[in-house]
């Protein structure tokens, strides 16, 4: 809708955009008009993927996660510089089983002693943010994008995403699947093969499809 009316699902619509900033003063800025891509996808707005800018960011990740994935067990030093360049934020500590695969790298953060076994895929669209003494079982997905539920605009190509927090002392099992916008608090354990699709307080064992609470830790 225009007029600067809310389009489905809360947003404003492109024309509603269009119009608003043509009507304003002609010394104003229409900021909305003026993000990048790579701004509007951070942000959780729509955007395009093809972006040139991204494009190439996505395409420096999977140079890098082709280099770590072929590399052996004896490089440690070559994996560990790897992922200091190929992530936002990392320690020393940091341990990720090859094979591994991001959509960017740059927006995911770990914090101390985290530890990633094999096949472990985050699409970090978003920031992804996990904190001190995370542990991720196998073939975990951490997936911060998402694409619109009305096919029209969902086949225009434009996607979004939303942000994940994970806090510390977590132990996700193998298999679990992290959707966007989900934030679980410290000490959450998650059982293999769950699909979380909402947030979770701390001190809980977490499981199933869709995750629910099986268990309160009792600290």
């Amino acid at each position: 809708m225009t007029n600067g009316r809310l389009s489905r699902g809360g947003r404003f619509s492109f024309e509603s955009i269009v119009s608003g900033c043509l009507q304003a003063p002609p010394d104003a800025v229409c900021w909305a008009m003026a993000k990048t891509e790579r701004e509007k996808m951070l942000a959780g707005e729509l955007y395009h993927a093809t972006d040139a800018e991204l494009t190439a960011a996505r395409m420096r990740a999977r140079r890098l996660c082709r280099e770590y994935n072929a590399s052996t067990e004896e490089e440690g030093g070559k994996r560990l510089a790897i992922l200091g360049e190929l992530l936002g934020s990392m320690t020393p500590e940091t341990y990720i089983e090859p094979p591994f695969r991001c959509d960017y790298g740059t927006y995911l953060h770990v914090g101390r002693n985290f530890y990633a076994n094999f096949d472990l895929i985050v699409l970090d669209v978003c920031e992804v943010r996990i904190g001190d003494n995370c542990f991720i079982g196998p073939r975990v997905s951490i997936m911060a994008a998402t694409h619109p539920i009305e096919p029209e605009l969902r086949n225009s190509g434009a996607e979004s995403g939303q942000p994940i927090t994970i806090g510390n002392n977590v132990w996700i099992g193998g298999g679990a699947i992290i959707n966007p916008g989900v934030t679980l608090g410290d000490n959450v354990v998650v059982a293999s093969g769950a699909v979380v699709t909402r947030s979770f307080d701390g001190n809980v064992v977490i499981g199933g499809v869709p995750a629910r609470i099986l268990k309160t830790i009792e600290r």
